[in-house]
């Protein structure tokens, strides 16, 4: 058994116990559960936890920049503002960005970008060039590499193809 399991296993056959006694329920098991908890919160992956419900965590920080570039997607990035907004060193704010997300900011907003120009796409009826403009592209041709890359297939290919799809998933 390893180390993690052994803490928070005796309150779980503590809060299972409870069940011989029906009485002691009310009082005893919020307290287990409570105990439960703070041994999964201490635990090693509880750190990450720990830092989500931080109110000023680096993780908080960037959840709020993540938040203020899934608003402004389609604007011009601007690293410096959005570190100081989070009240964060553009450094600390690259190495904790992709620490969250696994990318950096610039990729985040791209994705974004890309994403919604997808749904505009597929769903909102809009050409390449409408799409790409509407999330934030200046160039068309840009847009429609950096679409394929993401999405195996340039915009109008990807549309064609998600029509066809979809209009045999209807017939069926």
């Amino acid at each position: 058994m390893n180390r993690i399991a052994l803490p928070v296993l005796e309150p779980v056959l503590r809060l299972l116990k409870l069940l011989d006694a029906p009485a002691d329920i009310a009082i005893v098991a919020p307290l287990v559960k409570r105990e439960i908890l703070y041994r999964l919160l201490m635990n090693g992956e509880g750190a990450r936890l720990r830092q989500l419900a931080l109110q000023d965590s680096q993780t908080q920080r960037i959840a709020k920049a993540i938040a203020l570039l899934r608003t402004n997607y389609a604007q011009a990035l601007r690293i410096d503002e959005i570190a100081s907004g989070v009240h964060m060193s553009v450094s600390s704010f690259h190495h904790h960005f992709k620490a969250v997300t696994a990318m950096s900011p610039l990729q985040f907003q791209k994705q974004l970008r890309l994403q919604e120009a997808r749904r505009l796409l597929l769903t909102g009826g809009a050409d390449a060039s409408t799409a790409a403009h509407q999330v934030g592209y200046e160039s068309a041709s840009q847009f429609a590499r950096e679409y394929g890359r993401m999405f195996g297939a340039p915009p109008a290919r990807d549309r064609r193809r998600w029509l066809a799809e979809n209009e045999v998933g209807e017939t069926v």
